[in-house]
């Protein structure tokens, strides 16, 4: 690596790890070299290249993903341009069985010469595999779907749209920002491309074109007499949109009770004006007093609760202890399943896994196994009824077919058991916030994901808000501070009273959730509506750091 590209790649992971550990990997090239697209019949002499030479050597089944992976990161802080990159990362993985056993391999250089020798390499390692097998692998059976397509439902390609564009707005949002009385403030604009091809021995070959985008900020405001400052993130979603997202539209908003809140389209501008404003209110806030409190909670806060207290928990893998890096194994164990009335929660409280819904980050038209995705039910009526499944976890629930749940973030990454978007479902009755608010004697109202915790169970957690507003007699009473609230997880979701109705319905998600040895990462989005909790014991835990 040359001492240049060396620094360009650094400032790009330092860059990166201002938007939460976004992955970084592949080379820099040209923001026009990101809309050419690779010939998808090329893609599919060279997918059969890999799969003719794994049955020649012994495979009695073969996959092919040839992913393209397209990055591109816009940074800014205050009036400077940070940071600008785009990255590509091009290749192969072949992953097979031979002798009933996984073997993997992978490569980028992807003459037929250089993919024979790879997948030769692959089925050699699932025969050395083998020699320590307990069990063959047994697949649930999948059809092969031929020649198919499936895109992200996108309006306008975030690739697209010139650079200058994107770095004018952030500017823009970051003068704004300072106009209206920051201290500092750092802004950016996330976009990801996947596109994947997927061939495979039952006969499909699946070509896929996958967009995410993630607008960020995060502002500052000083108190120097004080001594103290506060800060706040966009109440931006990262999503599977494309740059329509940035074009707001009132169509799109909710009249909130206390700001406009986002669903499709999100106004950065008008985020960063109200933001600044609320850190005067932050400042000045009063911290929360501790015990027992009804607390309501928003979308931009509840998903993280969603994510680590239901959607890791029931992920299969981790159910069985196969995976346990990144907070552990799960509670859930297969006998709470099997009993068919573990209660998880109140009545009113369902989850389910979704691959299918517009605009989440886990949505796709297959995976990568090419399961051909939809949705299902793990929490039905408050009662554990499912997990998130692969085909190779399926038969060990005695499902006649994979859930679609298998994702790898490279091609140089074997594809294993990944959360889909996991969302609670909204409430079957018409209800609004400001029914909750109105509902409510004493209470805390949250938004904005901020700091968590949850042990190795994914059982006992405490999260936080960026803002929290306290409830007096059914009314806002101000805004609080060093707000968390503390549970189990049985304990926490039996303790959910009221969920609003399906037009509060928003996105929360995570751009980059870890897991794994070696670490991958995936997005993933877990929609519900704003939601009620009763008699939750809440902390003060000081001064909050936003």
């Amino acid at each position: 690596m040359r001492r240049k590209d060396f620094l360009y790649l650094t400032g790009m992971g330092v860059g990166a790890a201002m938007l939460n550990n976004v992955p970084v990997f592949g080379k820099s090239i040209n923001a026009e070299d990101a809309l050419q697209p690779v010939d998808v019949a090329l893609k599919k002499r060279m997918a059969d290249v890999a799969l003719n030479a794994a049955r020649a050597k012994g495979a009695t089944y073969a996959d092919v993903r040839i992913s393209r992976h397209l990055n591109q990161s816009i940074l800014t802080r205050e009036q400077r341009v940070q940071n600008i990159a785009n990255i590509e990362s091009y290749g192969m993985g072949i992953r097979v069985i031979a002798n009933g056993c996984w073997g993997f391999a992978a490569t980028n250089s992807l003459d037929n010469d250089s993919i024979a020798q790879a997948t030769e390499l692959a089925v050699r390692i699932a025969k050395g595999n083998a020699r320590l097998m307990k069990e063959p692998v047994q697949l649930a059976p999948q059809k092969g779907y031929g020649e198919v397509s499936w895109k992200t439902p996108i309006e306008k390609n975030g690739f697209e749209v010139p650079v200058k564009e994107k770095v004018d707005l952030l500017l823009s949002v970051n003068a704004a920002a300072t106009k209206a009385g920051a201290s500092f403030i750092n802004s950016s604009i996330f976009l990801i491309n996947e596109q994947k091809y997927f061939a495979s021995t039952d006969g499909s070959y699946i070509d896929q074109d996958i967009h995410r985008i993630y607008p960020n900020f995060t502002i500052t405001k000083t108190d120097r007499a004080a001594g103290i400052f506060e800060t706040r993130n966009a109440l931006s979603a990262p999503m599977g949109l494309g740059y329509e997202y940035m074009m707001p539209d009132d169509n799109d908003k909710i009249k909130g009770d206390l700001f406009p809140l986002y669903k499709k389209r999100y106004d950065m501008m008008e985020d960063v004006v109200l933001g600044v404003a609320q850190l005067d209110e932050k400042i000045k806030a009063k911290p929360v007093e501790p015990g027992k409190w009804d607390i309501i909670i928003d979308p931009s806060q509840l998903f993280l609760t969603i994510h680590e207290s239901v959607g890791h928990p029931t992920e299969l893998d981790r159910v069985l202890g196969y995976e346990a890096n990144f907070a552990g194994t799960s509670f859930l164990t297969l006998d709470k399943w099997r009993s068919k009335k573990f209660n998880f929660g109140s009545k009113i409280v369902n989850f389910e896994g979704n691959k299918i819904i517009p605009g989440a980050l886990g949505t796709v038209g297959y995976d990568d196994e090419g399961v051909k995705c939809g949705k299902w039910d793990l929490i039905k009526d408050g009662i554990l009824v499912n997990y998130q499944t692969i085909r190779d976890q399926a038969h060990i629930l005695g499902l006649n077919a994979s859930q679609g749940c298998c994702y790898a973030d490279s091609w140089d990454s074997v594809q294993f058991q990944r959360m889909p978007n996991v969302n609670l479902l909204p409430g079957k009755t018409p209800l609004k916030p400001a029914d909750l608010i109105k509902n409510t004697e004493k209470g805390l109202y949250m938004f904005g994901r901020n700091s968590y915790s949850i042990d190795q169970q994914r059982y006992n957690f405490q999260f936080s808000s960026q803002l929290c507003y306290e409830i007096r007699n059914g009314k806002i009473a101000g805004m609080v501070k060093g707000a968390a609230y503390q549970a189990n997880t049985q304990e926490f979701w039996n303790s959910c009273s009221a969920i609003c109705d399906e037009s509060d319905f928003r996105f929360g998600g995570s751009f980059s959730d870890g897991k794994g040895q070696p670490q991958q990462i995936s997005a993933v989005s877990h929609g519900c509506s704003t939601t009620k909790f009763d008699k939750v014991n809440v902390i003060n835990t000081g001064r909050t750091l936003g």
